[in-house]
């Protein structure tokens, strides 16, 4: 009887020692989930932190853009004014060439008279009457489409200045256009093309703020990502990158960028 009771005893300290072995097992397992999920906390805090700091550069860009603005706009006024003086001052031009034109045809058509005294006056008089100022001619009105479409004909041909005038105007003439946030795209992209890469990043901060729900969204996201790294600002733009990744995954920037990020950590 008593070897049975030693055997029993035995027994329960075997099956108390598995089972602490199997707790044991199973914290080790738990310690490690629990450390692989630390690591991938602070992997998305690292990622939040790099995005606010993105953030902050935009909104720091973005005021920095609205300063250069009424320069901009005042360039534009000074323009526009020295075409209506272009255009008043040929007006002018050709109404004294038309007007010589007619004199001289009368000359040639009129039988030759003595002059009398009262006609003479009378000629007098009309050379001496003062003529009212011409009217300055305003250039012709033509549709906000007219005016776009101009401007994205310059661009492909390579006229990149006279695209960004044109987009500019367009979207100080037609702000409330469908095609407002598409023009200012096409600026920053003539700034690309130019490799006036701050100026491009500026155009594409400034459509992103004020144009969140654009179709050029992503594709202002991706041209500044590369804009940055043309700057030789890696972190930046790997922030930007991940940032249009995460914004908008079905979009065919997104390939795009996932390919950067590729080149830039390999």
């Amino acid at each position: 009887m008593g070897t049975d009771k030693s055997k029993k005893a035995y027994e329960l300290i075997y099956k108390d020692v598995q089972l602490l072995k199997q707790k044991i097992i199973q914290l080790e397992l738990n310690i490690k989930s629990n450390s692989e999920d630390i690591k991938t906390i602070k992997k998305q805090l690292d990622e939040i932190l790099n995005i606010a700091k993105l953030l902050q550069q935009e909104q720091a860009s973005f005021q920095q853009s609205q300063k250069n603005i009424p320069a901009q706009y005042q360039v534009l006024v000074e323009k526009i004014e020295t075409m209506n003086s272009q255009f008043a001052k040929f007006a002018d031009e050709l109404r004294g060439v038309k007007q010589a034109s007619l004199q001289q045809f009368a000359r040639k058509e009129q039988p030759p008279q003595e002059s009398t005294s009262s006609q003479q006056k009378e000629e007098k008089a009309l050379k001496e009457k003062k003529q009212p100022p011409p009217t300055p001619i305003l250039p012709p009105t033509i549709s906000p489409q007219e005016v776009y479409n101009t401007a994205y004909s310059d661009y492909l041909k390579g006229n990149f200045q006279l695209a960004i005038e044109g987009f500019s105007l367009y979207r100080q003439q037609f702000q409330e256009s469908p095609l407002a946030d598409n023009a200012l795209y096409w600026i920053g992209e003539c700034y690309f093309s130019q490799k006036k890469f701050q100026e491009a990043i500026d155009q594409f901060n400034e459509l992103i703020l004020n144009y969140p729900h654009g179709d050029k969204v992503a594709a202002a996201y991706l041209k500044k990502g590369i804009s940055l790294v043309e700057l030789g600002k890696k972190d930046e733009a790997l922030a930007v990158f991940k940032l249009l990744i995460s914004k908008y995954p079905l979009e065919e920037e997104t390939k795009i960028a996932q390919e950067k990020i590729k080149e830039l950590i390999s």
